[in-house]
Formats: structure tokens, sequence, C-alpha cells
């Protein structure tokens, strides 16, 4: 019955477990979605499960959670409540559950052990940690006893008991003398795992009374020495040799148990005469490869991350020449628990079912055990959606109350794990994270993966269409993948368009278009050939494409697949690379490599250099070499050598090199020894003592050196003591407790004599000791250990022979190692200069502390929180390091109204010490910078509605926004200027009461209690009167005139100061409409390269007619559609002639009704034509004298109207004329860009400048005419802020100001 019971069982497991998968929720990675969910909460970060502290430093027990709310945090001390609030020495940090408890401050760490708990809760779980286990470190002194010589007789056996104190945790142990000197080991005498010291046979050098055990505890840095032992050996004749017997373990076998994954360390250590050898071996198997390690001269096993595989028995066997003993450790491999399948979080939608699944392994078997928010589950609240059956919770038709955290507890004799993993219920509608209108572009013929990274609760069903109304996408051409990605295989050029992707769930739907481009593949028309080509020759590799119009192709040469060489000779041009006077070196595979943003293309060809034919020349080369050396004058330090030179080849030989070999020490190598002149053919050479020397000479001319003439006979120099001792001489430590001597050694023919050694000497300075010295062999260093930390010493090496000793050598002065410095700086204090910098003090610490050569200090700080958003980010700390011992130091760029902390440590050349307490300080206020926009949208008659967003860093609370207007008539005049103070928490003012058809510029900043910020501008203009009724003229005979003309309704807009990236891509969007009763205008956005004509199509909407056509210049990008019926319903699109096919979506309108016209034709009117004429003859006398005050080198009115125009807040109305400022530019003479485009939004970027509507126009006197062009010139200003002024020297064109009237 149990047997067929269990089978139903696993298959509802199975079931259950795929229902998990198919069912539960993928949350994307993405940040703001995740700031939005709730989320139970989860331990991040917490304290080991055994922590020993230091009792001398204050106690951190961390515990770190996140979720969503923010949870709390509460703490268990030995399974009851911890109220930390009634403990003066315990804290808890900010935001944090971690506890610091104040030890440093008179606090006992030993009233602090137990078994702490963390929870973390909020309104949707209870997160809770391991069960930590603080317990302070404990080094105790030695217990005193009183210790016997011990008498030994040479060849016996002899143990030394170390038997130290119990610490926590266990000590390091060592055997070193009274001279701090480490004890050598060897297989004869070594230290056990009990630290014990073990003989295997005594010596008389054994003898010695200094025998000292060592203790070191790491936890609290300090070292507890045994009393000395002293080992007296007395020799009998003869020494009786002795089989080999085990010391440890004792017996024929003994047991050990390991746990699994940890390391196994087995003895063995054998007394005998001679010196037993160890063996080992693992009965009826191998030991385990890469794993296995010999330790203690092969007396110690060890085998790394054991398993329950590696139980057994293993044989150690000691043998020597009279016999051999084994023993036998059966070991048994045990195991706490450890995860098969540890429980995963669940993130489920209402009504939905999974499961929670719990599986360990150990040896024993684990038991498995459940909580619910930190509670036994039998005890906690009923959950009608939960079902427990062993290791596994099942959950059914979830609701949002379901929502916990569930912890599941494995454990055994020897551990126990503990996990966290929630169940967080969620109910939300679709979301679609790929952002709106995003663009994908290919290359035609390729795959295309258009985007559709979307989450909800129920997860939603996705569904794509092509096109604003398209039809549902299906068929074998399109793939669906799982994450919302619609993916067409191979993309063609009918492929491109507009793609809607919906997601809808029973929460509701939403949708998002993105958009398709192909584009043509890159090709080599004419690739580079094959050539052959003459040394010194000139070679060209041909390199054509074709590339699709609106990529830019980069093209890269290669040579064998690198860079082409430095060199001048290679000319790189548009579709070619050229070859000067091409070398041998330059054969080789040239590549031609194109790219552009999509794809790539290369082609190869090989170039062969061939020789040139020869020519009849001189033969140059290098001279033949010398020949008869011999040598004379032979004397202890000198000899003469001389020889006879070879033949010259038609290059004069300029000089003999002449080198030496030391068959003694360096047989086979040659040395330089001098060079003499090449009319010389003897030289006097210098010789060194114990250098057995042979010599040859080597000539040099132009084309080079010759051959190594045959060497000389060989001459043996007499010994000396040496002439020099070794260089470069430093004491430097390598670890707190050694000082590292180190010299640079002498050549071999240096040493002048057999035997070479080095004697080392070394003393404490300002000590008042004698010279300690070793003489050793020709090494190059030597390490004096048990030094104090960082204490400076006398040093010096002296080279000796068989001779005797080198001349005295110079001390330096060198150091023990370093040791991390042992406090922190004290007395931190931060000064703030201002809102982004601040200057922080502190005491240095002092030197005696430092441990080792002061580096400086470091300032390490990180911004906490910005005070007007009051919103934590991710910690960046910074750090700053100050040289030297300087107690304050600058830091720059700290953000304004922030909170930071910094700590300081001092550095040393081992590292940095502790660091200071946290220091908080915070900035003040600054200036805000500019709005992030300014948009100016609704024109009518005498308003205009505007909208801005706020500052991108406010710096500080904002109080108000300030907005000053004045008007702009068409001689670029303006008008007075009008200020506004608007309250901090508005986004958007209307203004009335405006003049129509009317030009206006705004100034628009924002303001703290500092000050104003910078200013973004932006102009704009109201709509015209339709029935075109004249009114008076601002101004009129004081300087400012208004000249009206005919204009579209629509608003029309300097280029607001958008810099976009030129679009790879040619594109119509945007287009908008703004009707009146006869005519429309028509505007909208282009994107791509320039184009000669746009053309506007439209008809009556809802009729078969066909489009009417209209042509217009490519530099605009509005149109006004005239003699259309009132009240009547239109179509219209937009599209870029030469591009076939290529228009913009159709956009639909509605007329105004009719009205009875007011339209006056002034031009008719005798009084206007009149007014006209006498313009027309002031113009012509204020030009005759403006070129009769020019040729003088006088200023004009017109030029100080240049000169006098600022700030229009610095230069409102005049006051004694009341006319305007001159609305002026410094490049009003320079040409003007085409092809750039105003967005209809009016968009302003805050960093960006404007244009002026001159752009819009062809040429500098771009006229509108009645169809709404404008009539006169506009010279836009590009500025930042109104208060630039103009910066023009120039004086305006006489053409120019004619136009400006006409």
């Amino acid at each position: 019955m149990m047997k067929k019971m269990s089978i139903p069982t696993s298959k509802a497991s199975l079931v259950l477990f795929l229902c998990q998968i198919i069912s539960a929720l993928d949350v994307p990675l993405d940040s703001k979605l995740l700031e939005e969910l709730s989320q139970p909460p989860t331990i991040t970060q917490q304290s080991p499960k055994d922590y020993i502290v230091d009792p001398r430093e204050n106690i951190v027990i961390q515990c770190e959670a996140k979720g969503k709310p923010p949870p709390s945090f509460s703490w268990t001390r030995n399974g009851t409540h911890f109220d930390i609030d009634k403990d003066a020495q315990v804290t808890m940090k900010p935001n944090s559950g971690t506890l610091v408890v104040n030890i440093m401050n008179g606090g006992k760490a030993e009233a602090y052990e137990g078994v702490y708990q963390c929870t973390a809760r909020n309104e949707r779980g209870a997160a809770i940690s391991n069960n930590i286990v603080i317990r302070p470190s404990r080094s105790p002194l030695w217990t005193k006893e009183k210790l016997e010589p011990n008498h030994v007789r040479e060849g016996d056996s002899l143990v030394l008991h170390c038997r130290p104190p119990v610490g926590l945790p266990p000590p390091i142990i060592f055997w070193m003398d009274n001279a701090f000197q480490r004890l050598p080991q060897s297989e004869r005498v070594s230290q056990g795992l009990n630290g014990d010291l073990y003989f295997a046979n005594v010596q008389p050098e054994d003898t010695r009374e200094d025998y000292i055990c060592y203790a070191r505890f790491n936890h609290t840095q300090t070292i507890q020495q045994k009393q000395p032992i002293s080992v007296k050996v007395f020799s009998t004749k003869p020494v009786t040799e002795r089989p080999p017997v085990l010391l440890t373990p004792t017996g024929s076998t003994s047991t050990k148990v390991e746990l699994r994954g940890n390391v196994l360390l087995l003895e063995c250590i054998a007394a005998g005469l001679p010196t037993p050898v160890i063996r080992w071996i693992k009965e009826g198997g191998e030991l385990p490869a890469n794993r296995t390690f010999f330790e203690n001269f092969k007396k110690t096993l060890k085998i790394i991350d054991v398993s329950e595989a590696d139980s057994g028995n293993y044989k150690c066997i000691a043998r020597n020449t009279l016999g051999s003993v084994h023993h036998v450790i059966s070991v048994t491999v045990k195991a706490a628990p450890y995860w098969i399948t540890a429980p995963r979080n669940l993130v489920l939608s209402p009504g939905e079912d999974g499961t929670l699944i719990c599986r360990a392994n150990g040896n024993p078997k684990p038991s498995i055990s459940w909580l619910a928010n930190g509670v036994p589950i039998a005890i906690a609240p009923e959950d009608p959606s939960r079902k427990v059956d062993g290791d596994t919770i099942i959950f059914s038709h979830v609701q949002e109350r379901s929502s916990a955290v569930y912890q599941c507890n494995a454990s055994n004799e020897y551990g126990y794990l503990l996990a966290n993993a929630f169940v967080n219920v969620l109910a939300e509608p679709p979301r679609i994270l790929t952002p709106a209108n995003k663009l994908y572009q290919v290359i035609a013929d390729s795959p295309a993966l258009l985007d559709c990274a979307y989450f909800g609760s129920p997860k939603p069903e996705i569904e794509w269409f092509k096109g604003v109304k398209g039809s549902i996408l299906r068929g074998n051409e399109y793939v669906f993948h799982d994450n919302g990605t619609l993916e067409i295989p191979v993309a063609q050029k009918d492929s491109a368009g507009t793609y809607t992707c919906v997601a809808r769930n029973e929460l509701g739907k939403i949708q998002n278009e993105v958009q398709l481009e192909i584009k043509d593949p890159t090709m080599i028309i004419k690739q580079p050939e094959y050539k052959v080509i003459q040394r010194y020759g000139q070679v060209s590799f041909e390199c054509i494409i074709k590339h699709d119009s609106t990529l830019l192709p980069t093209v890269i040469w290669l040579k064998d697949n690198d860079e082409l060489p430095d060199d001048e000779r290679f000319l790189v041009g548009k579709d070619n690379l050229t070859i000067m006077n091409v070398t041998d070196k330059d054969d080789g595979t040239y590549t031609c490599i194109v790219n552009t943003t999509l794809d790539s293309v290369s082609a190869s060809a090989v170039l062969t250099v061939v020789a040139a034919p020869p020519t009849p020349a001189i033969i140059y080369a290098r001279p033949n070499p010398p020949f008869d050396l011999e040598l004379t004058g032979q004397l202890e330090r000198s000899i003469e050598l001389s020889w006879i030179p070879g033949d010259e080849n038609n290059s004069p030989i300029t000089n003999f090199v002449i080198e030496y070999e030391d068959a003694l020490h360096e047989p086979g190598v040659w040395h330089y020894q001098t060079e003499v002149s090449g009319t010389q053919t003897t030289a006097q050479l210098k010789l060194s003592p114990y250098v057995n020397y042979s010599f040859r000479v080597i000539a040099v001319n132009k084309i080079g050196r010759s051959q190594p003439s045959e060497p000389s006979e060989q001459y043996l120099t007499k010994s000396a003591s040496p002439d020099e001792n070794p260089a470069n001489v430093q004491g430097i430590g390598s670890e707190p407790d050694n000082l590292v001597i180190t010299w640079e050694p002498l050549k071999g023919f240096q040493s002048n004599g057999p035997g070479l050694q080095y004697k080392v000497s070394w003393r404490q300075k300002d000590v008042d000791d004698e010279w300690t010295s070793v003489i050793v062999a020709n090494v190059s260093k030597y390490i004096v250990s048990g030094t104090p930390t960082f204490v400076p010493y006398e040093v010096k090496v002296q080279a000796l022979n068989d001779l005797g000793y080198a001349p005295e050598p110079s001390e330096v002065i060198g150091h023990s190692g370093e040791d991390l410095p042992m406090v922190a700086p004290g007395n931190v204090q931060v000064h703030v200069i201002n809102s982004t910098l601040a200057k922080v003090h502190w005491d240095p610490v002092p030197l005696k502390t430092v441990r080792g050569h002061l580096q400086g200090y470091k300032v390490y700080y990180w911004k906490v929180q910005s005070l007007s958003r009051r919103s934590r980010r991710h910690v960046e700390k910074k750090i700053l390091t100050f040289r030297g011992n300087k107690t304050f130091g600058m830091l720059p760029g700290l953000e304004p109204y922030s909170s930071y902390k910094l700590n300081v440590r001092v550095v040393n050349g081992k590292g940095e010490g502790p660091a200071s307490p946290d220091k908080v300080f915070k900035t003040p206020e600054g200036v805000p910078s500019s709005p992030s926009f300014l948009k100016i949208t609704n024109p009518t008659l005498d308003s205009l509605t505007l909208e801005w967003g706020s500052p991108t860093h406010p710096n500080g609370v904002l109080t108000s926004y300030t907005l000053k207007f004045q008007p702009i008539n068409n001689t670029h005049e303006l008008g007075p200027l009008v200020e506004i103070r608007i309250p901090a928490n508005e986004s958007s003012l209307i203004l009335k009461n405006l003049n129509y058809s009317t030009r206006y510029k705004f100034y628009f900043n924002a303001q703290t209690s500092v000050g104003s910020g910078s200013q973004i501008t932006e102009e704009a203009v109201t709509i015209m009167d339709e029935a075109g009724i004249l009114r008076p003229a601002v101004g009129v005979g004081k300087g400012y005139s208004e000249i009206l003309f005919a204009t579209s309704p629509v608003m029309h807009t300097v280029r607001p100061t958008f810099y976009k990236v030129q679009s790879l891509y040619p594109r119509i969007r945007n287009v908008t409409t703004a009707a009146a009763e006869t005519y429309a205008n028509i505007s909208w956005e282009y994107e791509g390269p320039d184009h000669a004509n746009f053309y506007v199509e439209y008809g009556v909407a809802g009729s078969k007619e066909d489009w009417k056509k209209e042509i217009v210049n490519g530099s605009r990008s509005f149109f006004v559609l005239k003699g259309l019926t009132p009240g009547t319903a239109y179509k219209v699109r937009v599209g870029a002639e030469g591009l076939s096919g290529f228009r913009s979506s159709e956009d639909v309108f509605e007329t105004g009704p009719a009205m009875a016209s007011r339209q006056v034709d002034i031009a008719t009117q005798g009084w206007f034509i009149g007014l006209m004429c006498a313009v027309a003859l002031l113009i012509l006398i204020l030009l005759i004298v403006c070129f009769i005050r020019r040729n003088k080198g006088g200023k004009y009115p017109v030029k100080e109207k240049e000169d006098a125009h600022a700030d229009p807040e610095i230069q409102p109305m005049k006051e004694d004329d009341g006319t305007f400022g001159e609305y002026s530019d410094a490049e009003d003479h320079k040409p003007l860009k085409k092809g750039s485009r105003t967005p209809s939004d009016r968009t302003v970027k805050k960093e960006d400048s404007d244009d002026s509507l001159v752009d819009y126009g062809e040429g500098v006197n771009g006229q509108f005419n009645e169809d709404g062009s404008f009539i006169g010139q506009y010279s836009g200003k590009k500025e930042k802020e109104p208060a630039e002024g103009n910066e023009s020297s120039e004086a305006p064109s006489p053409v120019n100001a004619m136009n400006s009237f006409v």
C-alpha cells in the first residue's frame, strides 16, 4: 500500500512544480518598476552565525534588508525580545537593522555574549536572520609550571609538550629561541598538529636551553610565551640504531570524523634511527587526485573539500633500514545540512497556484521545518490557500492577503540552514516598459527584432499590429517570443512602418508604437585587386562602395589584419589606398573594411614586391675580421693586446671593439672591454684579479661590424681580496616582525678570488647595541626575524673571499617591517565654505601609532541624500588622499543643499588604519539650474499659454519663478519689458491682453533663497486678426513701428534651443494644422538629409477626388493653403520630392464657419501710397547721410543703436523719447543655415540657444508674401541669456537697411 500511494504523490508534486514554473511571474529588473511594486522584506546582509569579536572594539552585528515599503527591524537575544532603547550602550543604525554595541566607551564585551536574531518586517511579511552567536575572543595566559631539564641519550626520541592555553579561537603555535629565530624543522624534528615538538632521534646539536613555545591569538593580536625548555643530549658510544615507533597516534588503529567540505588532516609522526620516512595509502582505493597534499615532510596528509566518498581506512607507514610500523585511521565523513533545492521567492497573481520547495541533504539526513513570518507554521495564522506537505508548501487560489515570508529550517546534529522565501501576490494592470516610438533600423534581408517588454499580474497577453489601423499580425513570416518581442526573420523594404504592441489582462490594456526602417546593404562594387610592383615603385588599391544614403560609412585599411604603418608613404583617399616608394616591408595582404552603424563589409588583395633590375655599382661591405692577436707586457692588473686589421672592403675602418671572455666564471660569454680608434693596432687593457682572460677584436666601418677575430691566448690573473662591496644595500621589512637585508651581489670577476661570501651586520639605531653579524654564502638577501615593528636599523654588507675582506662598507639606514596603523585621526571637524566646497580638519595621529612610513591621510566622503528631494540613492564613496603629515584638506565638487558623511584614515606603506567616526555635514542652498523646459502653446489673438518644467537641479527650496517678456516689432526693436513673479508650485500660466499678430520674447528662471538661477528663453507669436483690421502702431514716430503683414494663424517661433543628433533616416512627423475660414496653415517636422522641395497634398475628407498638390521650398517647414471652403473638413499630408512613396501620415482639419469679411485692401488706398513714397524719400536721405558719415569715420545712428543694445533688462524703453532698443545680433551678416526645423511642441532645452525666423527664408533677405511669408529682414540672436548684448563691430549693410523698410 505504501508503494502504491507514493507514485501518485510524486506525480502530484511534479505537476505542482511545473505549475509553479508556468504560472509564477518574472518581475523585470526595471528600476522604476521595482520601486513601485510592493515587496515583502528580504535579508540582504547579516553577520556570520559564529561571530567572534574583539573584546576591545565596538561590536557591530549586521542586519540589512530591502522591501517595499521599507521594513522595520527588531531583535531577540537568547530567544527573548531585546529592547534596544533600554540599553544606552546599544544603538541601531538609521534605516538599517545593524546594531552597534559601544565597547570603547565603557561597555563590556562579555556582557553581550549570546544568541541574536534579527527580524525585518513590513505590511507584506517578516524575514528573519540566522541565529548569530556572539562570543568575545579570549587569549588567556600560560599557567605557571616548573619545567625540569630534559636529559636525553643521543639517538633516543623526544617530545617537547607545548600545551597552550585554551583560547577563542584556538591559537597558532610555533617554536622559537631566545633570539626570536624559528627553530629549524626537518624529517627528524617537526611540530605536530597539537603544537608539540617531536624528535625522531636527538643529536648533540639539539642541546640548548631555549626551546620556547609561542601561542599567537590573532583576534586580539597578542602572543603568549611558554617558559623555555632545556634539552641536554649526552652521548654513548656506539649509538644504537632503532626501528620505527609511532609517537602519534598511538596504537595500531584510530578513528577520525570530519565534515563534508572541510579539510581532512591526518598525522603520523614516528621515532627511530635512522630517521623513518612516512608513506600514506588508502586501503581499497586511491588518494583523491588534485585534492591531496602532503605537509610537514609527509607526516601530515591533507585532503581538501572532503565528501562522503572520502570515507575509508587510511594507512600511514613509517619505514627505515631496520623495519617498518603502520597505523590505520578509519575516517568517517559526516555532513552538516546543504541545499539541494533552496526555496525561491514566488510572485503570483490573485487566483493562481504555486509551490515553495525546500530540499536539503546531510549526514545524518536533516529534518525540515517551516515558519511563516518568523513564527512556526503550526501556530501561525491560518491561510486557506496554503497546505504544507513535508518539504513543500502548496498554494492554491492565492489572494493578496496570502503575501508572506516563509522560512525553511533544515537541521541535524552538525548544523542548520535557514532560508527566507517570500510569496508576493500582486494585482497589477499591464505596463509596457519599452520606450514609446522607439526606432529600429535593420539592413534589408536581415532579421528584425521589435521589443515589447511588459509586466502585469495576471500575466498580460501580447498582440502586435502593423500601421495605425492594421489587423493583428499572424502567420509564418513572424515569430512571437514569450518576452513580447516580435521577430521578422527576413525584413524586406515593405516591412518598414509603424508597429503597435498591445498588452492586456483582466485589469486593463495598454499599447505602444515602435518604428521600423529598412536600409539598403553596404556593398563594395569595385574591390582591391592583386598587385605585383617593383621595389621603389608606386601602387594603388581601389575600394569603391555603394551604401544607403542615410547611413554614414567609414572606410578603414588594414595591412596583414593590423593597422597601416605610421608612414607618410601610405596615402588613404576617399576610395583608394596609395603606397609611394614601395619597399620589401610593404609586401602583404591589404584589406578594405567598410563600416556603418548597421553592417560591415570587407575585401582584400595581396601586394607582392619584387626586386628592381640591378645596376652596376661599387660594392661596399663590412670589413674583414682582424687576425694575429698577440698578448705582451703581462702584469697583475694590465696587459697589452696587438692585432693586424683585415680588408676594409671600400669603407675605412672607424674603430675597433675589444671583447673579453672569462673562462673561469662565464665560459663562452663575451663581454665588452673597450674600443679604440680605427688607426690603432694595439691597446693597453686593465685587468681584474682571479679572471682567466682571452680577447677578441671586431672592426667597424660605416657599413657595419666585421665578424669577431679568433680568440687570443688565455691569461689567468692572480687572486686578491675584493676591491669593492655589494651595491644597493637596503633594509626593508616584509612582515611586522622581520628585517629583510638585500644587496646586489658582486659579479664573478669582481670576487677577485675563490670563496666569495658576505658579512651581513645590523644593529638597532639610537640604541646602545652591539653589531650583530652573520657570514652568508654568495646570496643576495638575509632575513632578520623577531624584530620590533617598524624601528630603524643600521645595516652594512661587506664582501670577503679566501684572501680577505673588502674595504669597510658604508652604513645604510633601514626599517623593520610595517604594520597597519593602530588609531584613527581624532577631532575631525568640517567647515563648509560654500554650497560646493568644504574644508576638513583633523588632529594628526601620534607617529608611534602609525607603525610605518607615514604616507598621508585618506578622506572618504559620500552623499547621503539631497535635502530638497529627500530621496536616497546608491552611495558612491569618493576618496581624496592628502600626502604627508597634513591635517586639513579641501573637498571640492559637492552638491548644494545635500547631506554628506565623511571619515578620515591614516595611511602607511602597509595600508590604511581604522576609520574615524563618520562626520555628518550639510551644504547650504545654491542657485538653481534653469527650468528643464519652456513650452508655449495655444496661441490666440490676445493670449499665449506657457508651460514649464522645474529645474533638474533645484539646489535648494524653490521660492518662485520670474517671467519677463517684451514685444519685438518687424524692424527687430524691443518693446517694454514686463516682469511677473510666479509661485514655485505653479507649472503653467496663461498670458492675456496681448497684441494680436505680435512676436514676443520670453525670459524665464527660478529662484531659491540664495538667488536666481540661469534663465531659459523662447519666442512666440500671437495669432493674426483674421479680419486684417489695422490697429494703431506702438510708438509710431518714436523709433518703433509695426508693419502688419498677412500671416497664417499658426504660431511662428524661432528654432527652439534643441540640438538633436542628426537622424540617420528621413521622415516627416508631427504634421499640425491651424485653420481659419478660407485658409489653413500647415506645419511639420522633417528629419533627414536636405531636400530641394516638399509638397503638400490636400483634399476634402471622405471624397474620392484626386489629391491637390502644392510645391513648397525645402527650406520651409510650413505652408498656407488658400481658397478653402468655410465649414469643410479637409485631409492633408506632406511629402518630400525625390523620395518615391515617402510622405507623412494623414491629418484631418476643419475650416471655420463663413463670416462677413472685414478685409480691407490697404494697397489700393491713396493715403497708403503717399505714405510709402514719403518713407522711400526719407530712406534715400538717410542712406546719403550714412555714407557721408562713414567715409569721415563718424558713427551713424544705426551703429549707435547697435552699440547701445544690450540686455533688455538693463535697457528698457528710453525715458527721453519712449523708443525701443534695437533687437540685433552679432551674426546679422553671416550666411544662414538651412535644413533645421522647429519642433511643433515649442519645447526649449535649458542648455541650448535660440535661432531666428530668418532660417525659414531663402537667403539673407527672405520674404513672406501675402500667403503668410515674412517681409523684411529678421536676424536671429543666438543667446543663452538676454544679457549678452551686441558683440558686433560691423556697420549694417545699406542694402539690408533698405530691405527693412520695403
